[in-house]
């Protein structure tokens, strides 16, 4: 079939995208190289389409199907919706996912190869042409357009008039589509097929199915889900389908397994979903009252939290004391310090909620952990880790916010019931980033996790890039008794660049002291007793962690076809010595030889950015002033 008369039946809606079919993931390297096999005539595989009784409830998007049968898309989806997009200019309506990946591709008549827009290169050259605006066109109407617009350029024209013609047939290309059909290919044995032919990409889940299933008896199901979902995403929690399906399976069920979802009926599913969502918000509750693992940064173990849930349900709903509750937080705390779920997920999950059934209680549950942990006691070494993706990384932020750590500059303690659930911290180097870097310090050994503090934006920025031996006894003086709440070595000695790496193991010592001390505390019911506040409706905002700032904006160059620079760039001076460490940089500039060395300069000091001036780079101090200048400048 023709590809334009397949994208025709696209709009007719006798071709569409069944529910359980992912979104859009293509980049624009995929897109490219579809474009260009194209061109060539390289085969680029066929579609496979599953010829169906036309049910909306199956479809995704909103617009009008064919009455009678409809053609689902099971593979091709990649390859229709980009040509979809490139060619007529907008997305198919069942589109979702980033339209970024096909729009503004442009190809180039003399070297008859495909770029996406960049104004630098292409504004004044009259050899790149927007491919939509010549599919939408036709060759013919696009080179008359042309020669009207400028006709002293006809011999340049002509001369391409073959490419022109090359490029506009690709809409005339065959694709084979292969046909499923018949009474016996139910959603089941579809989704069998999907994930057989489909081998190299991304495979359905047991939970997409599942909600497949639920959407035919009730198609209101994925958007009563999302709406929860989304109200979590506001409260500074990322949960994802699978996993409110799960949560919703063991509240009916009492185990994880999706399939026991076949044989509940939808009615049951439409009571269970506000009671499950009930139940998930009383664990939030509780998790961001008396842990003050408030966001998804901090939550650690998402799973644990459907093991709550089994748990409550054991209990019908309630647990009995402040003290209960203390320990099914001790052993939330435990299952994510030592990984209860990140392998087998479901299976740990069905040990863990035929413990709770079996009648086993809190105690079976830390035993499970025991099995392979063998002892519960935290270690200096644990807290070995680096970056804000560190398993221990939220045991630091509960440190912080249930030992009455107070910041170093307004001595305000930073209890998350007193600082309040609005208000965020701030992760802090205590030995900046920048002296450790020029001082020949690797990226892991920078960014240890015993290296980070957490303090309020104004402390946070008023340090900035000073030594830890300068800045110490500073607010040590202004605010005594503040540093040591953050089990800051007292030595001075330690506080010096050259001692930093015995600094960091002194420091491990008093994290480890301090976290055996609090969680022991905890299984004990000796936490002092605090009110309930409801961290699960709260409107969350963050402040993005510095590192995963520089690596977005480097992912997001790279989803825009552009070069994504170097993070932690080294600068030196006429000697070779280091004159600076550029957060993320590119010294040759977006296009080399076309553009200015480029700069992302987050939290430095004045001195910093005038030494990266100096060596001629234009820089900005935020990741929006950069895109900014990267969409007027090479996107547009």
């Amino acid at each position: 079939m023709e590809i334009n008369t397949i994208l025709s039946q696209i709009d007719l809606g006798s071709y569409a995208m069944p529910v359980f079919q992912r979104g859009y993931v293509w980049n624009r390297d995929q897109v490219k190289k579809l474009l260009s096999s194209l061109y060539r005539g390289y085969p680029v595989g066929e579609l496979l389409v599953w010829n169906t009784a036309t049910n909306p409830d199956l479809s995704r998007g909103e617009g009008p199907l064919t009455p009678g049968n409809v053609n689902l898309i099971l593979d091709g989806q990649q390859r229709m919706t980009s040509l979809y997009g490139v060619i007529r200019g907008v997305p198919p309506k069942f589109f979702d996912g980033n339209s970024n990946a096909f729009t503004g591709l442009y190809f180039n008549v003399i070297e008859e190869v495909f770029e996406f827009y960049l104004a630098a290169k292409m504004k004044n050259d009259i050899a790149w042409i927007s491919v939509t605006e010549l599919m939408q066109q036709g060759a013919s109407k696009f080179l008359q357009k042309k020669l009207q617009d400028n006709p002293d350029n006809v011999n340049f024209w002509l001369s391409h008039i073959a490419a022109l013609n090359k490029l506009d047939a690709i809409k005339s290309l065959d694709i084979h589509v292969q046909t499923v059909s018949g009474p016996d290919k139910t959603i089941d044995v579809v989704v069998e097929i999907f994930n057989n032919v489909n081998s190299g990409g991304t495979k359905l889940s047991k939970g997409d199915l599942a909600l497949a299933k639920i959407c035919g008896e009730w198609p209101e199901a994925r958007d009563e889900m999302k709406l929860i979902l989304e109200k979590y995403h506001t409260a500074g929690y990322e949960f994802s389908m699978d996993w409110l399906l799960r949560c919703i399976t063991v509240y009916l069920t009492g185990q994880p397994y999706f399939n026991a979802l076949s044989q509940i009926s939808s009615d049951d599913i439409k009571k269970a979903l506000p009671e499950t969502d009930k139940m998930i918000g009383t664990c939030l509750d509780h998790i961001g009252t008396r842990l003050g693992l408030d966001h998804a940064r901090v939550l650690g173990g998402v799973f644990g939290i459907v093991t709550m849930i089994g748990y409550l349900r054991y209990n019908n709903g309630k647990i009995a004391s402040s003290t209960e509750w203390d320990q099914l937080l001790y052993w939330y705390v435990h299952s994510f310090l030592w990984g209860r779920y990140a392998s087998s997920t479901e299976s740990a999950l069905a040990q863990d909620l035929n413990t709770i059934n079996r009648g086993d209680g809190i105690d079976g549950l830390l035993r499970q952990i025991k099995q392979t942990r063998g002892d519960l006691t935290i270690r200096p070494e644990d807290f070995w880790g680096w970056s804000t993706g560190a398993r221990f990384y939220p045991l630091l932020y509960l440190l912080t916010r249930t030992s009455h750590s107070r910041d170093w500059g307004t001595n305000i303690e930073l209890s998350n019931n007193l600082l309040g659930k609005n208000s965020s911290l701030e992760v802090h180097h205590i030995f900046p980033k920048d002296l450790l870097y020029k001082a020949g310090k690797s990226k892991p050994i920078v960014n240890a996790l015993a290296n980070y503090a957490f303090l309020t934006k104004e402390t946070n920025l008023a340090i900035s890039n000073r030594k830890p031996e300068e800045y110490i006894p500073e607010y040590k003086e202004k605010c005594p008794g503040a540093m040591e709440t953050h089990w800051i070595p007292s030595d001075p000695e330690l506080w010096k660049i050259e001692n930093y790496e015995k600094f960091l193991e002194k420091r491990r010592i008093l994290l480890a002291k301090a976290a055996n001390n609090l969680l022991d505390s905890l299984y004990q019911g000796q936490i002092a007793d605090v009110e309930l506040q409801d961290y699960s409706g709260k409107q969350y905002h963050e402040e993005t962690p510095e590192e995963e700032e520089i690596e977005s904006m480097s992912a997001w160059m790279l989803d825009h076809g552009l070069n994504e620079g170097t993070i932690n760039h080294e600068l030196l001076d006429e000697s070779g010595k280091t004159a600076a460490i550029i957060d993320l940089a590119w010294p040759h500039g977006i296009q080399q030889g076309l553009s200015e060395p480029l700069a992302l300069l987050l939290n430095e000091t004045a001195e910093t950015q005038a030494v990266v001036s100096k060596y001629g780079y234009r820089y900005y101090t935020s990741v929006d002033e950069l895109q900014a200048y990267i969409r007027n400048a090479f996107l547009r």
